[in-house]
């Protein structure tokens, strides 16, 4: 009995070392057992071996008639071996089931662990039960990762491949940013700020849109904490990238106006049909809203959904003087109808398909059959006119990388 009270304690630390549930270790170890007994009573037609779970006791079944208490002492060697095997293969398999199902309940969450090594450019991480895998197209470009370093990532997936998990981790991904607002600032947890939107360049800048609803909770506030505690660390365990945090707005102008912040701005038009805005900009702020490489721009038009043209107050006027011309060429149109529409605020196409038929309708001289061919008119026109820019453009793009090429070649005979 001493024997089966030793073998029940084995199965209990292994339960507990293992995470292993007690009555899958004990069918997986009669599972095994069986192997071994069926070497000995091979014309049992239904072998079966069942485990008293209070005393340990291990009966022989054929059926469900018991005929033996069985010694795994008395079936040799090679049995021995044969169970053992059994066991530790349906052990294994356990062992994976648990790691599976503690980590598929993480995906979408920040794990922590320590980096075990780094295999052609891959990151292997130790994050507790497992092993998660860091792969380079997840990896912020300007970080450099070292065995026994500390890290956080963010868990995107989890499968079986055999008795193995594989968990993929990530350092890029937009969530990863979300979750550690989460862990740092309670009022996000408690749902008293919420998270409205972020888009994010892995390494270089992050923009982020709250809103909160609480009154007595300024939501900016909230994430930047006392003397910027919060954001700071957030700032460090993304390794110094930039974070801009927004306040949302329900009016589409005021949260453009946010998320270009800290540049000014004159004003902005819209092209509702299109889901384009053009933001009006001092001379001296257009590289400011543009930001490094069009990233303030690029980020915030993906943060508010509006495709942002930046535009100084001068190219606007350009802009708008091209675009009474516009008005000027509508055909079928006399000279006092043209001047009402300016008076009404029609100044280009683009306005005509902003304000649509219905205002047009309300200009004197204007039915709704007028009104529908000047709209149809205006529509042909800007994309004619969007096309037109979009070749200027690439032509002054192609005009300026010869004149730079010309002056490579002048330096280089020059040296010769």
């Amino acid at each position: 009995m001493k024997v089966n009270d030793d073998f029940l304690r084995q199965i209990d630390s292994l339960h507990r070392e293992k995470g292993i549930d007690r009555e899958q270790l004990i069918e997986s170890i009669e599972t095994a057992l069986v192997s071994a007994a069926r070497k000995r009573y091979p014309n049992v037609e239904e072998l079966r071996v069942r485990i008293d779970r209070n005393s340990g006791a291990i009966h022989l079944l054929d059926g469900d008639i018991p005929f033996e208490e069985m010694d795994p002492a008395a079936f040799g060697r090679i049995a021995a071996q044969t169970a053992r095997q059994v066991m530790i293969q349906r052990i294994r398999e356990a062992e994976s089931d648990v790691v599976y199902e503690e980590f598929i309940a993480r995906v979408g969450s920040i794990v922590n662990g320590v980096i075990q090594r780094v295999e052609r450019g891959t990151v292997i991480c130790n994050i507790g039960k497992s092993d998660g895998i860091l792969p380079r197209q997840e990896q912020i470009p300007s970080e450099n990762y070292r065995p026994n370093e500390r890290i956080r990532a963010y868990v995107t997936q989890v499968r079986k491949k055999g008795n193995k998990v594989i968990i993929i981790l990530s350092r890029t991904h937009p969530d990863l940013v979300r979750e550690l607002f989460e862990l740092e600032v309670p009022e996000i947890y408690e749902h008293i700020v919420e998270i409205k939107g972020l888009v994010r360049e892995p390494g270089y800048r992050t923009k982020i849109a709250v809103s909160s609803s609480d009154s007595r909770v300024d939501a900016v506030g909230a994430c930047v904490g006392v003397r910027g505690s919060r954001i700071r660390n957030i700032v460090e365990e993304l390794g110094g990238e930039k974070i801009d945090i927004v306040r949302w707005n329900e009016v589409p102008e005021l949260f453009i106006r946010n998320a270009l912040s800290p540049s000014e701005i004159d004003h902005i038009e819209f092209d509702r049909n299109n889901m384009r805005a053009r933001v009006i900009v001092p001379d001296d702020q257009l590289s400011l809203a543009i930001g490094r490489k069009g990233q303030n721009v690029r980020l915030s038009s993906r943060l508010t959904g509006w495709n942002l043209d930046i535009m100084t107050v001068n190219q606007h006027a350009a802009w708008r003087e091209k675009g009474r011309q516009e008005i000027a060429s509508l055909p079928g149109v006399g000279e006092a109808t043209i001047n009402n529409m300016f008076i009404a605020g029609f100044e280009s196409f683009h306005d005509i398909m902003e304000l649509g038929i219905e205002r047009l309708m309300e200009i004197k001289g204007i039915g709704e059959k007028k009104a529908q061919e000047i709209y149809n008119f205006a529509v042909e026109g800007y994309r004619r006119r969007l096309e037109g820019d979009a070749k200027d453009l690439a032509e002054a793009k192609d005009a300026k990388k010869a004149d730079e090429t010309a002056s490579v070649a002048v330096v280089d005979g020059g040296d010769a």
